[in-house]
């Protein structure tokens, strides 16, 4: 009874972090290498494992929360439309790429994931950050470091400069037309 009882809690348990970002990996290789992949069914699949929401609103920082509901959610629609847009410009057509895992690093509900990408037998090093809402959440990839350059922190220095140039609504028209530019060479 006390088998079948915590054989029932591991299989209903969360994924942990690095099971999160093996299969992430795997499901995004196995959809952008077949035939005919369209950015959606790649936008699709990412979606279920990466908070493109959260990586907004961190890089965002403390303007975040001067935002009004509506600004935030405009926000928040038009950097996911934007980091979707790119990840998939980079990810199709890219083939098969391996990937070795290192360690996973739990603090909390924060998490990190190193690993170590081979493509055309270069070798990079990719760090996942993770974080969960709560202890029973799931893992959601919130960041990426690739040869210690964050995504996160990259879009925390660009928007700090548009903001202080062109303020909030310079900024959001700014990411408006990058996103526009991306979606449509991805047609």
């Amino acid at each position: 009874m006390f088998a079948s009882l915590l054989a029932a809690v591991l299989l209903t348990a969360a994924p942990g972090p690095l099971e999160v970002v093996k299969s992430g990996n795997t499901d995004v290789q196995k959809v952008a290498s077949a035939n005919g992949t369209t950015a959606e069914q790649l936008s699709k699949t990412v979606d279920r494992f990466v908070d493109f929401g959260e990586l907004s609103k961190r890089a965002l920082g403390d303007t975040w929360n001067k935002l009004t509901p509506a600004q935030r959610k405009d926000f928040s629609s038009t950097m996911e439309g934007l980091l979707r847009a790119s990840y998939a410009q980079k990810a199709l057509g890219q083939g098969k790429t391996q990937v070795q895992y290192g360690k996973e690093s739990i603090q909390g509900n924060e998490a990190t994931v190193d690993t170590t990408v081979n493509v055309n037998r270069d070798k990079f090093p990719v760090e996942y950050k993770l974080y969960r809402a709560n202890e029973k959440g799931e893992w959601r990839i919130y960041d990426i470091v690739t040869d210690d350059v964050s995504l996160l922190e990259t879009y925390q220095g660009q928007f700090r400069k548009l903001l202080s140039d062109k303020g909030f609504d310079g900024l959001l028209a700014t990411l408006k037309a990058k996103r526009a530019q991306l979606e449509k060479s991805l047609r």
